[in-house]
């Protein structure tokens, strides 16, 4: 192949990046990456009233935060309206398009009548062997394609097949609004066309759109990309994706603690399969993904495999990696801002040291800052309620008698606080059970926690004598 693929993603900035938008830019990035070719990214911001800022800013930060980076500067559709206007004018000059009339009660009197009849066919074409002489006057008209009325559309499309329409059954579709603004069948075209782009791949409800596009482009001449329409996602139950389900933005798949590279190898295969395979680099899905291997049925979202596969990613994740997006995960999770704070040098060794043993019991990134809280929790500590019940007068005395035998502890490492715990287990005839759930409770506050050796060796010989002491009988 050569390097002249071009594909693009070309979100509406009417909301967040959602993760059916971030499956359809994830699989335009592969087919380009795979070819040596490019993707664009345009925003299709022509809806004005919808259209917002702070939307366009959560698409940009959603795509590098998956690190789906594109190529050349972003395109805003909206700045290009001039050259679309442009396009429909030639097209009325050259007879393939024309200006309409129809008031907005005739437009409503023919779809209903149609819909009457049970015909797709709303417009009924009044105006389209009409001389303009006849226009009413102060009316501004609309630009309406003249599209074949006999024959076929036909789109050979590189996942659904080839898919034919009856022309007879499609409208000569707006191309030019009254107020001058190009609608999005126009603008999609051109821009299309302009960039450059060889191959067009998204969601299947844009399938009719493509029978209209095809149009278009049949009318300036221009020669259709090659087209790809991928099927929705749905929820587990096979009904349409909803919040339930997890049609959520990618900024609150960030929150919820899953890793870029996780969430990536999730998308992939929905609805896109490579064997048996359920676990790839970045590198094996550049080189392994194709668009005839998309299946033509709907994907469905499951969120406990996401959980599991997150999971695979932090436990084969570098120690140094994961405290890096430990950090990066505080800015959006609630409470995040108050463990920023405790970040510095010690805290960050400490959690460096715990990672091998934290990232064995976690699926996300919150419950890694769940497991990682004995690190930052300020002295005396919070015992959870089930953690409070263990502490009996008893087991208070207890710790401080396991205080004093670790207060022996000069080389205070996993394996002589180990060693040390053991030996006191023996003497006063204990399993090591019993010394290690009070010491647990002691040191983190709660009933379950990474090794009790391991949190030792975090904590350091000063921090968990101290947290004894709070916790010993006095």
């Amino acid at each position: 192949m050569t390097d002249s693929v071009v594909t693009r993603f070309a979100p509406s900035p009417t909301g967040f990046l959602h993760i059916g938008g971030a499956r359809t830019a994830l699989f335009n990035w592969l087919y380009a990456k795979k070819r040596g070719g490019k993707m664009l990214l345009r925003i299709e911001d022509t809806d004005r009233e919808r259209s917002t800022e702070p939307a366009i800013a959560a698409i940009l930060d959603g795509l590098k935060w998956l690190e789906l980076d594109w190529d050349d500067d972003v395109i805003y559709q909206f700045s290009r309206a001039a050259r679309h206007r442009e396009v429909a004018e030639q097209l009325l000059a050259c007879g393939k398009a024309y200006r309409c009339y129809a008031t907005a009660e005739e437009l409503a009197a023919m779809r209903e009548k149609a819909r009457a009849e049970g015909r797709t066919r709303l417009y009924d074409g009044m105006w389209r062997d009409r001389d303009p002489g006849e226009a009413p006057g102060g009316m501004k008209p609309t630009i309406r394609l003249k599209a074949p009325q006999t024959g076929e559309t036909v789109i050979e499309d590189q996942v659904q097949g080839r898919v034919v329409w009856q022309n007879e059954n499609l409208d000569d579709l707006v191309l030019l609004r009254g107020d001058g603004n190009p609608t999005y069948m126009l603008a999609v075209v051109v821009d299309d066309h302009d960039m450059g782009v060889t191959h067009v791949i998204r969601g299947d409800d844009h399938l009719i759109n493509a029978a209209r596009q095809k149009q278009i482009y049949d009318a300036l001449g221009w020669d259709i990309p090659n087209m790809s329409h991928i099927p929705l996602i749905h929820g587990p139950d096979g009904s349409k994706l909803s919040k339930r389900h997890g049609a959520l933005g990618v900024d609150a798949y960030r929150a919820m603690g899953y890793l870029p590279a996780a969430l990536r190898n999730y998308l992939v295969r929905l609805g896109w399969s490579h064997g048996d395979q359920e676990i790839f680099s970045t590198q094996e899905m550049i080189d392994a993904f194709d668009l005839p291997a998309i299946g033509r049925s709907a994907a469905r979202f499951d969120f406990a495999k996401l959980e599991n596969l997150n999971g695979h990613y932090i436990r084969h994740a570098e120690d140094g990696a994961l405290v890096a997006q430990f950090e990066s995960v505080l800015d959006y999770v609630p409470g995040g801002a108050e463990l920023k704070a405790k970040l510095n040098d010690t805290t960050r060794a400490q959690l460096l040291r715990a990672m091998p043993s934290l990232k064995e019991r976690a699926k996300t990134l919150i419950e890694l800052i769940s497991g990682a809280d004995f690190i930052f929790a300020d002295r005396p500590l919070q015992i959870e309620p089930k953690a409070s019940a263990l502490l009996t007068p008893d087991t208070r005395a207890l710790i401080g008698q396991l205080r004093t035998a670790l207060e022996a502890v000069t080389d205070w490492r996993a394996e002589t606080t180990e060693s040390a715990m053991r030996n006191f287990a023996e003497q006063n005839n204990l399993k090591l059970g019993a010394v290690a759930q009070p010491l647990r409770v002691a040191l983190t506050g709660r009933t379950t926690s990474p090794g009790i050796f391991d949190v030792l060796a975090v904590l350091g010989r000063e921090e968990c004598l101290a947290r004894l002491g709070d916790q010993a009988a006095t």
